[in-house]
């Protein structure tokens, strides 16, 4: 029995997840970037990461080229970010100074963590290619993490303080 897609988009809309930007460049040296929800830990020997990037966004060329893509983990006042990220277009770009990682990816500043990562594998998964890095550098810093859930941005309880 086929599922309904209305239905299968509000069950997953009931899982709440921490929202990323993922960076990266095209051949040009153009910075492309995306907002991803679909990000995961894979492994931590080797340390291994996932993102799942949808083939109609102009980041996927940049993936494939460049065999780099950074990470930023934003925190709870970077919605502004997240949603400049999450639609298509060189204009997202404009007026935002970005970080340049060690390994060159742009990353977003201000963010609760980088991960700097190299694809060690891709998998085509429907409308999606899973993109599987190996962590080459981490930053973490203090702070409270952007949520998002049933469509909205949300927000840890007051009293609920991440562990420094």
């Amino acid at each position: 029995m086929p599922v309904d897609p209305a239905d299968f988009r509000r069950a997953l809309g009931q899982f709440a997840a921490g929202v990323t930007v993922v960076t990266t460049h095209d051949a040009q040296g153009r910075s492309l970037g995306l907002t991803v929800t679909a990000f995961a830990s894979v492994s931590l020997e080797p340390p291994l990461v996932l993102v799942c990037v949808d083939h109609r966004s102009e980041a996927h060329v940049g993936f494939r080229h460049a065999g780099l893509f950074g990470i930023s983990i934003l925190a709870e006042g970077q919605e502004e970010v997240s949603r400049r990220f999450a639609v298509g277009g060189a204009a997202k770009f404009k007026g935002l100074e970005l970080a340049t990682g060690s390994t060159g990816v742009p990353l977003i500043p201000g963010a609760l963590a980088h991960l700097e990562c190299r694809v060690s594998g891709t998998h085509v998964a429907g409308d999606h290619t899973i993109y599987v890095g190996e962590v080459l550098s981490a930053e973490v810093r203090p702070g409270r993490p952007l949520l998002y859930h049933d469509r909205r941005y949300r927000r840890l309880a007051p009293g609920e303080e991440p562990e420094e």
